[in-house]
C-alpha cells in the first residue's frame, strides 16, 4: 500500500501555476525521475527525506517520489533559518535533504538535477499499510514542535472519508490554499485530496497575502479555498473585499486555529455566496476529524465528527462526560498518528489506545455539537474561576478597530493571575476603550487588565500565535 500509488491514479489530476499546467503525465514522469534520482544519491526504504522547497512542481515530484522509494518525508519550512534547519536534519537523521537555491550548496554536495537525466519510469516499494510515510510536526503554540509519525494507512484514510466522502471532492474541483504545502491541513486539502479524485490542485511559491489570494482566485477560479482565521479576518478588512469575484468558490475551509464566531459573520456579510466551513485537525489524526458541513453549520461551533471517527468528551482518564461539560477532546480513528519521535513518555500519555488524547478543551451541545474552549496548558485561572483567552480575543476582534489581537496571562505585583491583551489596531483606539467594549459583553473577571499595542504578532512555523514567545517578551 505505497500512498503515493494511490494518489497517482486518477489520469485527470493537474498541478496548475502561474507558468504552467501539468497534466497527470507529466506529474508522474517528474515523479519518476525525483524516485530515480534519489535511489542513485543513495536513499533506502524507511530512511527520511527532509524536505524544504517551496510549493510547485518540484516539491509534489519530490514529495511523491521519496514516497515511491519507500521513504519516509520529513516536512519543513523552507523559510527556516539554516540554522533551524541543521538542526532538524541532526533530530530527524534525515539522509537525504531537498532544498531551495540558497540552502543548497550549505547542506548539499549535489543537487538532485547534477545526477543526470533519470529514467521516467519507477517501480513503488512495497510499503505496509504501517509503515512511516510522513512526519509532520505539531501546531502547539508554545516549546519546540513535537515530530509525530504518520503511516501510509493514515493519510489513505482521512482522504476516503473527510475529502471523498464529507467534503464530496470530484474531479472537477479546483483547489487553492493559504497555509504551504509544508502544513499537513495543506498538505492533505490541496495536493493529497485533489490527486486522490483526479483534480486540480493550484500552487505559487509567495507569501499569501490577501492581495496574492484574490489575484490567484481570478486567474485560476478554485472551487475550494483553504483557508485559516488570520487570512479569513485579513480577507473581509481588505479595502476591496466587497469588490472581488469568488462566485467559483463552492465552499472555503477553515483550520488552523480558532474561527471567532464574530468573524464568520463577517465573512459572511462579506461574502455571503460563500460558506465558511470551521474544522478541527491536529498532526496525530493528521488532519480534520471534525468539521462544519456545507449543508449543516452551526456558527461558533467545529460541528459535528467526521463519519469514520469516533469522538467523544472526556476526564484525563477517558470517562466521557454529560453533554455541555467542558473536557479533554479524545478522538479515535484510522488515522492515529504510531507515536511522538524520541518522546516515549509523551506518546503513552497522548496515544491511548484507539485514542488520541488531546490537550485541546471542548463541550458538546445537545444537538450534538462541538465547542472549542481552549487548550489545557493555554486556559487562566483568573479569581478562582477558568478564563478561555479565545474568548476575550474573539470579543475584542467585534470592535472595528482591533486587527489582530492575542490575550495571555500576566502575574500581577500580588502574585496573581490577570489577563492581557496584546493588539495589532486598524484605526485609533485606546486601551481603556478596549477595556470598556470587553465589560460590555463578558463578566467582569475576564476583561483584559492591561492592553499592549504592537505591530504584529509573533507566529510559529505553522503561522499560529506563538504564545510562548508573547509570554516572554
Amino acid at each position: 500500500m505505497n500512498l503515493a500509488d494511490y494518489l497517482l491514479q486518477q489520469s485527470t489530476s493537474q498541478i496548475v501555476t502561474d507558468q504552467h499546467t501539468y497534466t497527470h503525465q507529466e506529474i508522474v514522469q517528474r515523479t519518476n525521475q525525483a524516485a530515480n534520482a534519489m535511489q542513485q544519491a543513495g536513499l533506502l526504504p524507511e530512511e527520511r527525506v527532509l524536505l524544504a522547497l517551496p510549493d510547485g512542481i518540484d516539491y509534489v515530484a519530490a514529495l511523491l517520489g521519496a514516497l515511491k522509494v519507500g521513504a519516509a518525508v520529513v516536512m519543513v519550512n523552507p523559510g527556516l533559518s539554516p540554522e533551524e534547519i541543521q538542526d532538524l536534519l541532526e533530530y530527524s537523521r534525515a539522509t537525504l535533504a531537498v532544498y531551495a537555491h540558497p540552502l543548497q550548496s550549505r547542506f548539499l554536495k549535489a543537487t538532485l538535477t547534477d545526477l543526470g537525466h533519470p529514467s521516467h519510469h519507477f517501480e513503488s516499494f512495497p510499503s505496509h499499510p504501517d509503515d512511516i510515510a510522513l512526519w509532520l510536526f505539531s501546531g502547539g503554540t508554545t516549546g519546540r514542535p513535537k515530530a509525530v509519525l504518520q503511516s501510509h494507512q493514515s493519510f489513505i484514510n482521512t482522504t476516503e472519508l473527510y475529502a471523498k466522502k464529507f467534503l464530496g471532492y470530484t474531479q472537477h474541483d479546483r483547489t487553492l490554499s493559504v497555509p504551504k504545502l509544508f502544513f499537513g491541513y495543506a498538505t492533505g486539502s490541496n495536493l493529497f485530496f485533489p490527486l486522490s479524485v483526479g483534480a486540480t490542485s493550484i500552487l505559487f511559491p509567495e507569501k499569501c497575502t490577501p492581495d496574492k489570494l484574490f489575484e490567484q482566485v481570478q486567474k485560476h477560479r478554485p472551487t475550494l479555498l483553504i483557508n485559516v482565521p488570520t487570512l479569513v479576518n485579513q480577507m473581509v478588512n481588505h479595502p476591496q473585499a466587497h469588490c472581488q469575484d469568488l462566485s467559483s468558490l463552492r465552499a472555503c475551509t477553515s483550520a488552523g486555529e480558532a474561527l471567532p464566531e464574530s468573524l464568520y459573520y463577517k465573512w459572511k456579510e462579506t461574502f455571503p455566496t460563500v460558506e465558511l466551513l470551521d474544522g478541527l485537525g491536529t498532526a496525530e489524526m493528521w488532519h480534520i476529524f471534525l468539521s462544519n458541513h456545507p449543508d449543516d453549520v452551526k456558527p461558533g461551533s467545529l460541528g459535528k465528527a467526521v463519519p469514520g471517527f469516533d469522538i467523544k468528551i472526556a476526564d484525563d482518564d477517558g470517562q466521557e462526560l454529560p453533554r455541555g461539560e467542558v473536557g479533554r477532546l479524545w478522538v479515535a480513528g484510522d488515522s492515529r498518528a504510531l507515536c511522538y519521535w524520541q518522546r516515549s513518555a509523551e506518546s503513552q500519555q497522548a496515544l491511548r489506545g484507539r485514542y488520541f488524547a488531546a490537550s485541546d478543551l471542548m463541550r458538546q451541545d445537545q444537538d450534538g455539537y462541538f465547542f472549542y474552549c481552549g487548550r489545557a496548558d493555554e486556559m487562566l485561572k483568573v479569581a478562582g474561576r477558568w478564563l478561555a483567552p479565545q474568548e476575550v480575543e474573539s470579543c475584542l476582534l467585534t470592535h472595528p478597530a482591533v486587527k489582530e489581537c492575542a490575550v495571555i496571562g500576566k502575574v500581577s505585583p500580588d502574585g496573581l493571575t490577570r489577563p492581557h491583551a496584546i493588539v495589532v489596531k486598524d484605526g485609533e483606539v485606546s486601551a481603556e476603550q478596549l477595556q470598556a467594549h470587553v465589560l460590555q459583553s463578558l463578566e467582569p473577571y475576564k476583561h483584559p487588565r492591561s492592553v499592549t499595542f504592537v505591530d504584529h504578532l509573533p507566529r510559529t512555523h505553522l503561522g499560529k500565535v506563538d504564545r510562548g514567545a508573547l509570554r516572554k517578551s
